[in-house]
């Protein structure tokens, strides 16, 4: 209880760091507990906050989770779709969501004992602190980019007005649940799906409890780099370049490793470094990850603008794998770049029918290339 207390309390110093820790070793009980002490001292605290104290809890569990998930699958790149991410990210996501929301209103007591004439005030500051904490948590388990996930947070809010309209029915409801022999009736018959809920969260704490153990031992890089990914899909650059670093220096022929340095040096702008990561990589692996090392040098080359090394390197790439839109709409803007227009156009062409023939587990990627390369292509119809 200790632990998982003071995971809580770390959100208010370090909230990314913290967040990955809920994901990562929290207690979705713990978490649901807090949640509903906060809100029955907060309900007896003051006239003004005034509600049933497991009303949080279930407009968290039953509208603003869900609502989540469903704007990520549909805002984020989800293989699969919402049914996918609800059976694998409802559970992690609650557990963070309810830990933030514990986080943001339990300071509010103070204000509510101390200063009740400020409630109203410190209401907003809390809601504004949620929001922040939410960001976290949409990066953390959805693996979202800065942009979607302020997406994903400011449109969850659409959620609120589903939660008030549909309030009443449900406070109806719970008065039935409440009887003891109901619930357990309701629990006999649906506790496989009920415990399966939990899948996911188990998945994941077990998944790097393990990666843990194994990058103990001080020759195993493997565990150093899936620990790297872990950090990576959770856009903790900083973590995950100390581990992929960590692999690279116990197995320097990890080519995996040299990549996914260089493919985070290129995000970040550090040209230079990402240009020796792959340079390594072609070294070892002139078609390491299907020839995506070509398109990641297409891609810096780009921004470089050395337009020509990036049109040598990506119609390499294009040859090998003529059917994938984000190489094909990189191939574009190099050409581009060369000013050749008609070619460039051919390639946004390409990459934009592509996109649109994807398999379905790829397609929202895909789509995002199609909709780029159509942008791209309007813009040299408009020239």
């Amino acid at each position: 209880m200790a632990f998982n207390l003071k995971l809580i309390l770390r959100l208010y110093q370090r909230p990314a760091a913290a967040m990955s820790d809920v994901l990562d070793r929290g207690s979705l009980l713990f978490s649901s507990l807090a949640v509903l002490i906060v809100s029955f001292l907060l309900g007896h605290s003051t006239r003004a906050l005034s509600f049933s104290f497991y009303a949080p809890l279930l407009v968290l569990a039953v509208f603003y989770v869900p609502g989540i998930l469903l704007i990520g699958a549909l805002v984020g790149r989800v293989a699969g779709g919402f049914g996918v991410e609800f059976r694998r990210d409802y559970a992690p996501m609650l557990t963070c969501v309810a830990a933030a929301w514990s986080a943001t209103n339990a300071p509010l007591l103070a204000v509510a004992w101390l200063r009740p004439q400020l409630v109203d005030a410190a209401t907003g500051v809390v809601y504004l602190y949620f929001a922040v904490l939410m960001f976290f948590a949409v990066r953390t388990v959805l693996g979202a980019g800065n942009g979607p996930a302020v997406a994903i947070v400011w449109l969850s809010c659409l959620s609120m007005p589903a939660a008030w309209l549909l309030w009443g029915p449900l406070h109806y409801l719970m008065s039935w649940l409440a009887s003891p022999f109901l619930l357990f009736y309701v629990f006999f018959y649906l506790r496989s799906e009920l415990g399966g809920l939990g899948d996911g969260l188990r998945a994941r704490q077990s998944y790097r409890r393990n990666l843990e153990a194994a990058a103990i031992n001080p020759h195993d890089g493997e565990a150093q780099y899936q620990l790297g990914l872990v950090y990576q899909q959770r856009r903790q650059f900083t973590e995950a370049i100390a581990r992929f670093s960590n692999a690279v220096a116990i197995d320097p022929t990890h080519t995996d490793a040299h990549f996914q340095l260089g493919r985070i040096a290129r995000e970040q702008g550090r040209l230079k470094e990402a240009l020796s990561y792959f340079q390594t990589v072609v070294n070892q692996d002139e078609k390491h990850g299907q020839s995506e090392i070509l398109r990641e040098l297409g891609a810096l080359y780009i921004a470089a603008r050395q337009y020509e090394d990036a049109r040598r390197e990506l119609a390499t790439y294009v040859e090998r794998r003529p059917y994938d839109p984000e190489g094909l709409c990189y191939y574009g803007q190099a050409l581009e770049g060369l000013g050749k227009p008609a070619e460039a156009r051919e390639a946004y062409a390409r990459a934009t029918e592509a996109a649109s023939q994807a398999p379905a587990y790829i397609r929202r990627t895909a789509g995002k290339w199609g909709r780029l390369a159509r942008g791209r292509m309007r813009g040299l119809t408009a020239e």
